[in-house]
């Protein structure tokens, strides 16, 4: 489905240009994490703190939360357990890392579905069960995917300074 409405095809030019389209700002969400390793996924730079793996993970949650109060659905359908921030594994192996990928793929691919098809007249209302409206929630979600790039890339600049 293709939206005709210009709010509706701008909400969705900042989604993908914060996710996997050219930008002006550098490097996109999706751009961030392309030829991450596994070991650079799962690296933490102290105790306690956030890898790469955790972040792409959240940030799949939270695609996945916009969509659930654009449409009003329930709790409880994200694929992994949790919420937010999840406990991933302490040792990070190949297929979790493609599979944590695929995750935030997915949940992008599903989240522009659902913007594509949102009624215009109802995109400055608060969406059900927010206190936000939709175009805040749209907007909101392409910022997380741009401040959490920049975090990755820090991550990634810290790393290979760590292993020098």
């Amino acid at each position: 489905m293709i939206a005709k409405a210009p709010e509706i095809r701008m909400l969705l030019f900042l989604l993908d240009q914060a996710f996997d389209k050219k930008a002006w700002h550098g490097p996109n969400l999706r751009g961030a994490i392309r030829r991450v390793s596994v070991a650079q996924a799962g690296w933490r730079p102290g105790p306690s703190r956030r890898s790469i793996a955790d972040i792409v993970v959240h940030a799949a949650y939270w695609k996945y939360a916009v969509r659930r109060r654009l449409r009003g659905d329930k709790r409880g359908s994200f694929p992994l357990r949790g919420s937010n921030w999840f406990d991933l594994p302490v040792t990070l192996y190949a297929y979790d890392w493609r599979e944590y990928v695929e995750l935030l793929d997915a949940q992008h691919r599903e989240l522009r579905e659902v913007v594509t098809a949102y009624p215009v007249r109802r995109l400055h209302e608060p969406s059900p069960g927010s206190k936000y409206t939709a175009a805040g929630l749209i907007t909101g979600v392409a910022a997380h995917d741009i401040y959490h790039a920049g975090q990755i890339q820090i991550l990634k600049k810290l790393q290979s300074a760590s292993s020098r």
